[in-house]
């Protein structure tokens, strides 16, 4: 999946050289940094920060409304080695390159997700011992930009490796028990049952170890798909998947799916428009999903014949678009409506009286983490949510916080 990723990315020293912008120490860095709500780590699309002719992070910001990216991809050196680097490259620990990209959003009140795996290189799941070893080597990622969010992307050939499995599903689980609150995201192969015998592999594994990450992601493109109507076919199937693998009912399921998409024209040489794009949001937030997001930024551009030619690129999307069409989707997803024009901030209500949260109302949009009181107790939002009724429900959006 995602071959592009490995043909196209192969300049990412270029970007390490050219850049000369001095970062902030990870610590001072990370230490200035509040967590978005989860909502927006699930809606973070792709970016390549070293590779594919990295767009403007800010300038995404500001035409779109976006605040979180998904940074891709950290692997094992090319070289050998359990430590962490940019595509086999550049070693995280001395990366000054892709830090200014990151103190760039967060400067506009944006944060980021770090992506490990992907279809090229090789993967730490690979190359260290056991999965403290991998964990060890992720927790300096974690450390060196204070990161909120991680994304193990996990699909050809790593996934088809049982020991590298193991190594990155437990290395995951070691990672969300020392890092509490961290966003944990799963994303592999997707087929048109749902996922393939190595992805079903992968979920037991997880079911073995007692590992659930906010969610597992599949990716429906490069397998035969033709639209949104096969995408999100093979989401129904995925979910049906995730009820056998973990005895989940259908609801938690989907609490616990999320999709990852291909924008534009596919390595397989399908297409997905943004009329795709718009089906498939429709059907992730009609069954409540916890993720929505895309590959890439990077490619969310209209292509020029020079720069296309009628073949998939990397820094664009062979299909016929504005700037940025795709990321208003993801968005779309974190319960924000796209700017038209520069944003004005938004009043914010009073409490209606000592203890209380703003009061809930039929027509404001609600995102994961946002509060609200409603017959004399707090709420809080468990995803997005819209004319939804605060009601005491195990499987409902709204989590009863108390009597205010």
């Amino acid at each position: 999946m995602r071959r592009l990723r490995a043909c196209l990315g192969a300049v990412a020293a270029v970007g390490l050289a050219a850049a000369g912008t001095t970062a902030l120490i990870a610590g001072s860095a990370s230490g200035a940094t509040s967590a978005l709500a989860n909502r927006w780590y699930a809606a973070a699309p792709y970016l390549m920060p070293l590779d594919n002719d990295p767009p403007d992070a800010a300038a995404i910001m500001d035409a779109t409304g976006l605040k979180a990216f998904q940074l891709a991809f950290v692997l094992a050196p090319n070289g050998g080695g359990c430590s962490p680097t940019w595509g086999g490259t550049a070693a995280v620990s001395s990366d000054t390159a892709v830090q200014s990209v990151v103190n760039t959003i967060r400067a506009k009140g944006g944060d980021v997700s770090v992506s490990i795996g992907g279809y090229g290189g090789t993967k730490l799941g690979q190359a260290c011992s056991d999965p403290a070893a991998t964990a060890a080597a992720y927790q300096q990622v974690i450390t060196k930009y204070g990161l909120h969010a991680i994304d193990f992307d996990l699909e050809e050939p790593e996934y088809e490796n049982t020991a590298a499995i193991k190594n990155e599903i437990g290395a995951a689980k070691i990672l969300q028990q020392n890092n509490p609150g961290l966003y944990v995201s799963v994303t592999t192969a997707g087929t048109a049952d749902g996922t393939g015998w190595f992805g079903k592999q992968m979920l037991l594994e997880a079911k073995s170890q007692g590992f659930t990450p906010n969610n597992f992601s599949i990716m429906p493109f490069d397998g035969g798909f033709n639209g949104a109507a096969s995408q999100t076919g093979a989401l129904t199937n995925f979910n049906q998947i995730l009820q056998s693998t973990f005895g989940w009912d259908q609801a938690t399921a989907y609490a616990h799916e999320g999709f990852s998409g291909m924008n534009g024209r596919s390595d397989a040489g399908e297409y997905f428009t943004q009329a795709d794009f718009q089906t498939v949001l429709d059907y992730a937030t009609g069954h409540h999903m916890d993720r929505f997001t895309f590959w890439s930024l990077n490619r969310d551009r209209q292509c020029t014949p020079a720069d296309n030619g009628g073949r998939t690129s990397g820094t664009c999307s062979s299909v016929a678009q504005n700037s940025w069409d795709f990321a208003k989707y993801s968005v779309k997803f974190a319960g924000v409506t796209p700017p038209t024009s520069t944003p004005t901030p938004t009043p914010t209500p009073t409490p209606p009286g000592t203890g209380c949260k703003p009061a809930w109302s039929s027509t404001a949009v609600y995102t994961a983490g946002n509060e609200v009181s409603y017959g004399n107790h707090n709420w809080k939002a468990k995803w997005w949510t819209q004319n939804e009724t605060p009601v005491a429900s195990d499987w409902g959006v709204w989590q009863d916080e108390g009597a205010c």
